[in-house]
């Protein structure tokens, strides 16, 4: 057996952890990645599971819902294990301070020193990146930038949640806890890897560009050298004061060869607009109208899967306005049913990381 997904519901830390290591008794790990509701003693159940995978890289971070083979959960603990059919070698590191920039090249000297390669020239067939970010930090913009300027190699994740209190997010690396950090993992897949990012929206041909923002808050002052709620509204001809109604089903996308990067709209603030991720100034954005999440995920999976053989397991970060969204409309089951029959782990994030930092996106690592 290559990798193992299972859940626990018990709020106990401990309790949880050992069940989890009983489920997982019959996988001799490389690496156990974990996700975990705010509802956990987010210290215990870090050291609880190191002590359970004691003998391998076992990392993760908190959620605002978790997701397995099947299922869209919430307040519970998901994990997937994963042996050398899979996964031939992992390394893990956490950086701290990550508002401040942390530590991230001397991250990568250990991947390189691990491995022996050079991350800016290393093979991006032969390593995947995972990278877990806290979600309140407002540092995954210049996280995914130092990224891509340290490697080729594509890194794939998502921000920490916490059960939309949106008051304080933790990684697990070490068996410890972490805020104001990011854990950054240098996977060797056995046989290959792909990525899909997938979201559901149509282009409405308007684009807004931002034309005055603050960088720092996320907000954006003006777009089209108007207040941005005005101009926000006049592009969809509604009145100013509707605008925040629109902000889920009209986010706006940086179009990258072809391809949308949403960023979500959070709140008003006068008459500017606060957004979920960095919006700099003099970005050009594409006006997003919402499609069917369900229909368009099954079909992204099925292109996907169709070009590619059956993955022996598969990643999800899964941005909590999509689970918002499906919840709202009573197809959260629906959703888990898509990823039934591929071995699946997971979590709703405060925004997804593939290039850079996107919202109201998932964002998946396929592992042959």
């Amino acid at each position: 057996m290559a990798v193992k997904t299972v859940y626990s519901t018990n709020p106990d830390s401990l309790v949880a952890a050992q069940e989890i290591a009983k489920e997982l008794a019959s996988i001799q790990p490389v690496m156990v990645l974990y996700f975990a509701s705010f509802m956990y003693n987010q210290a215990a159940l870090a050291k609880a599971m190191k002590e359970q995978f004691a003998d391998c890289p076992v990392f993760g971070c908190s959620t605002a819902g978790e997701i397995a083979t099947g299922k869209m959960l919430s307040k519970s603990c998901v994990a997937m294990a994963f042996d050398k059919e899979t996964v031939t070698d992992c390394v893990v590191r956490r950086v701290e301070n990550i508002a401040s920039g942390g530590e991230i090249a001397a991250a990568f000297g250990a991947f390189e020193e691990y491995y022996g390669i050079d991350m800016k020239n290393a093979d991006k067939d032969a390593y995947a990146g995972l990278v877990l970010i806290d979600g309140m930090s407002k540092s995954e913009e210049g996280t995914m930038d130092q990224i891509g300027a340290l490697t080729s190699i594509p890194f794939i994740g998502g921000a920490a949640g916490d059960d939309l209190r949106f008051r304080e997010t933790w990684v697990y690396c070490d068996g410890e806890a972490t805020a104001n950090a990011a854990v950054l993992a240098l996977v060797k897949p056995a046989r290959g890897y792909c990525i899909l990012k997938t979201q559901s929206f149509r282009l409405m041909n308007k684009k807004l560009v931002a034309t005055k923002v603050d960088a720092a808050n996320r907000m954006v002052i003006e777009f089209n050298e108007k207040p941005a709620t005005e101009a926000y509204a006049e592009a969809l001809d509604i009145l100013e004061g509707d605008v925040n109604e629109k902000f889920m089903s009209n986010p706006v996308g940086l179009m990258i060869d072809g391809e949308p990067f949403v960023r979500s709209p959070q709140q008003i603030f006068g008459q500017s607009i606060v957004f979920y991720c960095a919006v700099e100034e003099g970005m050009e954005l594409e006006l997003l109208e919402s499609s069917d999440i369900i229909e368009d995920t099954k079909n992204a999976l099925n292109t996907k899967l169709s070009k590619d053989e059956s993955p022996s397991a598969l990643i999800n970060f899964n941005c909590i306005l999509r689970t918002v969204e499906l919840d709202e409309k009573d197809k959260l089951d629906e959703y888990g049913a898509l990823f039934s029959d591929i071995p699946t782990v997971g979590f709703s994030t405060y925004g997804e990381e593939y290039i850079k930092h996107i919202n109201q996106t998932a964002t998946m690592l396929f592992l042959r």
